[in-house]
């Protein structure tokens, strides 16, 4: 076949390999320890892969396949060209949410405590994940009464250092006051290591530690000292009481359970550190290769452990089945630790017990999952069938992309698109547009610009080797444009002046009746109200305008905000972007008085005077 390359010319090496479709899209990427036969177990008798291999093989145009010199290398390369390309026939593994971390934010002056979601800064604490967010705040509650760092934000630690006074949490013993200097800097970073350490599972040295200076002051004759003491203390092992116990104090391990079915697999993840469970996670995985439950376990600790874990790297892994190849795994996170990590299955004991639990989880969140999910994905398989029987299309539209508009009478025009794939959203290909060429109120002229834009990309991009290749390379297997017949004739204009009207379909789905517009036709398409396929047209419609007006109004409201503050004698960018963040709203900063501007240390007076004349129009200012 043409696809097979002449053995010869693979080398017996170990590396990484990408299967292409006929556009030059990744549509696989696999790694060998030895490329030449790795590639040439696909291209035996087809009856012998399995149907997921085999449907990937037929669709496949060509193989490319890059060398390397160890097979560690050739996993860490695997995992990045995944990363990079998204492959239709590899598996997913996506969090089924985001999960709370506690985060301890040491780059601050004074650092602040504070449950959190997304991404992470480097230089920060963080402990978790946490399954709930009020796990987090309950703990959090707790261990303020020990250990009463701050937990408000800068804008408010701000404010209060500026009024002199501290909030509520001061006069009910959760925080410090480092705002008003009620503490010492030696004496706040004191607090700040303990909570530290304890969150680290450093348990024992804190209660040791609050034991001691209790009975010293009982000792002195400290009575008050020692019942504050003694209060703390009892949070401190309440808080402790919540960790699960799952070895002892010295271990550090991951356990992963896992439950599965033929088509996806949930997975739970529990963080143990110092013999305590600090943190879980969970994961679905979309099983689209043959996957048996060692190579199962092997795809999951690829994408389990590429990203930095914060909670450090465990000395092991409990698994519920050794991965084929273990000394790769084991010497790559061994590489990632610095030390040696072992994989094991757990035969008995707490690790036993723990492992059944996570299993027992894993087998219970695939099956919420499915119950959740089970509708909606056939609903979404029916719903692509048909749209393509209503619209007269040669195969269900996998990718849909809408278009809308929005401004307001013609300022601040942009437009939007929104991508569906396989009915679901996929917000990392949504794009926004900014018109350039439209003057006033034209919601043609402006479709007519961002189809363009969008279109020419492909044409231009289409050619190009994949490494080269864009965020426009693919072609839609539907446009949809929101809008009657004259966002419809504007589409087919620009599709074949293009040439692309036999390759593109496109629809135009209006409001007033939610009728549905295709070339060709004067009367509109007869879809049922009811019907899966014009529920998914609607929704794919509500999401571009939500998306365009959502962008519009962010372009609007800095507009506004730059209105108000520009050209201020003085106040440039950063000290502009300081005044926002620190007096928290543009509205704050109008109600503000002369004084109150002039308090601002690192604002000059003349300047304050500048912001207070701008935002103050028609009045007279005082005490200049």
């Amino acid at each position: 076949m043409g696809l097979r390359p002449d053995p010869g010319s693979v080398p017996d090496a170990p590396g990484s390999y990408q299967f292409l479709d006929a556009d030059g899209r990744v549509i696989y990427v696999g790694k060998a320890k030895n490329l030449r036969s790795r590639l040439n177990s696909y291209f035996g008798d087809p009856g012998g892969l399995h149907h997921r291999t085999a449907q990937m093989v037929a669709t496949a145009r060509s193989v490319e396949w890059i060398e390397v010199s160890t097979e560690v290398d050739a996993l860490m390369l695997e995992y990045s060209l995944i990363q990079r390309h998204q492959p239709r026939f590899n598996v997913r593994l996506r969090d089924d949410k985001s999960y709370p971390f506690l985060a301890v934010t040491l780059l601050d002056e004074w650092p602040r405590a504070m449950v959190m979601r997304g991404r992470r800064k480097r230089g920060n604490r963080y402990f978790g994940p946490y399954g709930h967010a009020y796990a987090i705040r309950e703990t959090l509650d707790l261990l303020l009464r020990t250990f009463p760092i701050r937990t408000c934000s800068d804008s408010k630690l701000a404010t209060h250092q500026r009024l002199g006074r501290p909030c509520l949490l001061y006069h009910i013993e959760q925080c410090a006051g480092p705002c008003v200097g009620e503490i010492g800097r030696d004496d706040y970073d004191r607090l700040v290591r303990e909570l530290v350490r304890f969150l680290e599972g450093d348990t024992d040295a804190v209660v040791n530690d609050l034991e001691q200076r209790m009975a010293d002051a009982s000792v002195d004759l400290e009575f008050e000292l020692a019942a504050r003491l003694r209060d703390r203390l009892a949070s401190v092992r309440r808080a402790i009481e919540k960790q699960q116990i799952a070895g002892t104090r010295s271990e550090d391990f991951d356990v992963i359970g896992i439950g599965d079915d033929e088509l996806e697999a949930a997975v739970q993840l529990f963080f143990v550190r110092k013999g305590r469970v600090m943190g879980q996670r969970g994961f679905i995985v979309d099983k689209v290769e043959e996957l048996d439950g060692p190579a199962l376990v092997a795809r999951v600790l690829e994408q389990l452990y590429h990203d930095e874990n914060p909670l450090g790297w465990p000395k092991g892994v409990m698994v519920p089945a050794l991965p084929p190849g273990v000394g790769l795994y084991e010497d790559w996170l061994s590489s990632q630790r610095g030390s040696r990590v072992t994989l094991r299955v757990p035969q008995r004991g707490d690790k036993r017990a723990l492992m059944e639990t996570a299993q027992h989880n894993a087998r219970e969140s695939l099956v919420r999952h499915r119950l959740k999910r089970g509708t909606d994905h056939n609903s979404r398989a029916r719903a692509l069938n048909e749209l393509a029987e209503h619209l007269g299309l040669d195969q269900p539209p996998l990718r849909i992309e809408c278009y809308d508009m929005s401004h307001l009478q013609g300022s601040h025009y942009v437009g939007s698109m929104v991508v569906l794939e396989d009915g679901l959203p996929r917000r990392s290909e949504y794009r926004h547009f900014r018109i350039r060429n439209v003057a006033g109120n034209d919601d043609y002229a402006a479709m007519d610009e961002v189809l363009r834009r969008r279109l020419r990309n492909y044409l231009a991009e289409r050619g190009l080797p994949p490494s080269e290749q864009g965020r426009f390379a693919y072609p839609p297997q539907l446009l949809v444009v929101d809008g009657g017949k004259g966002q419809l004739g504007i589409a087919v204009g620009v599709l074949e002046e293009l040439g692309l009207s036999e390759q593109i379909p496109v629809a135009a789905l209006a409001k007033q009746f939610e009728e549905v517009f295709v070339p060709g036709r004067s009367d509109p398409v007869r879809i049922p109200r009811q019907s899966e396929a014009l529920y998914l047209l609607q929704r794919v419609r509500d999401e571009s305008h939500r998306f365009a007006v959502s962008y519009h109004r962010r372009l609007r409201g800095k507009a506004m905000k730059a209105g108000v503050l520009d050209g201020i004698n003085g106040l440039g960018d950063k000290r502009r972007s300081r005044l926002v963040r620190e007096l928290g709203t543009v509205g704050a900063i109008k109600e503000a008085t002369l004084d109150e501007l002039r308090a601002l240390s690192w604002l000059p007076d003349a300047v304050a005077a500048a912001v207070y004349d701008a935002t103050h129009p028609g009045e007279a200012l005082t005490g200049s």
